[in-house]
């Protein structure tokens, strides 16, 4: 169904209801400033081929903001990596640069 259809507050198309009101959309996830969230960092290298991953775990908030911590991670350890899940990940055993980065922008860590 394309975009211009779907009603932009809930995604109800039609309604055989005659008292039917559109309730208010669903607010946007506040992101907590970093000093709020815990966030937990490991190593994986279960289902990627025997790579390994450093994943950054707790994050809580927009995913805007997720993509933004990704983005500097990403830019600081000099690799690459996705954000998705509420969880960021980066290749390469970075856990050491990561910490730190995440220590200097505030983020308390498990």
């Amino acid at each position: 169904m394309s975009a211009k259809k779907r009603d932009s507050v809930n995604g109800i198309v039609y309604s055989t209801d005659p008292a039917f009101q559109a309730g208010p959309a669903a607010a946007a996830p506040v992101t907590p400033p970093p000093a709020q969230q815990r966030l937990h960092i490991r190593l994986e290298s279960k289902h990627r081929g025997g790579k390994t991953a450093t994943v950054v775990t707790g994050f809580t908030g927009r995913t805007a903001d997720l993509d933004d911590l990704a983005r500097r991670l990403k830019a600081h350890c000099g690799t690459g990596g996705s954000a998705k899940d509420g969880e960021v990940i980066i290749q390469g055993d970075q856990r050491d640069k990561v910490a730190a980065l995440l220590a200097t922008l505030g983020y308390r860590l498990r």
